[in-house]
């Protein structure tokens, strides 16, 4: 059986200039984590530092898609930058918390939630 009938779709929009709001819909899994790897990554590549990550409109995900948030979130730390799960479906809500990614990534309700964040950590960043 194929999930093609669940095609993921991204999107990317800027808020900001280092800021990437990747709005994603659809299944998140071993068949369609590359496609938002590539997307990911390409964002990287563009000197994205600050990563939300729109999940509200995933119904399911799976370890692919979380090993991805990992990445991502490893990579954008080392920039220095941050990776922010927005508004996530209750099932991928559970996936993250049972994992503990929610301890990690950050989760909030609305992209201005998040910003403010960034912001924030901006403001007073962390010792080295």
């Amino acid at each position: 059986m194929s999930i093609a009938q669940n095609p993921l779709s991204v999107e990317v929009t800027l808020p900001r200039e280092d800021v990437a709001l990747v709005t994603v819909e659809g299944y998140l899994d071993l068949d369609t984590a590359t496609e938002f790897q590539a997307h990911l990554a390409n964002q990287l590549h563009h000197g994205r530092r600050h990563f939300l990550l729109d999940l509200s409109g995933v119904p399911f995900m799976d370890s692919s898609g979380m090993n991805i948030i990992l990445r991502v979130y490893q990579e954008a730390r080392e920039l220095p930058g941050s990776v922010h799960v927005i508004d996530p479906t209750p099932a991928v809500r559970r996936v993250l918390d049972l994992t503990g990614v929610s301890i990690t990534v950050p989760i909030s309700d609305k992209v201005d939630d998040a910003l403010a964040l960034i912001d924030r950590r901006q403001a007073s960043p962390e010792a080295p």
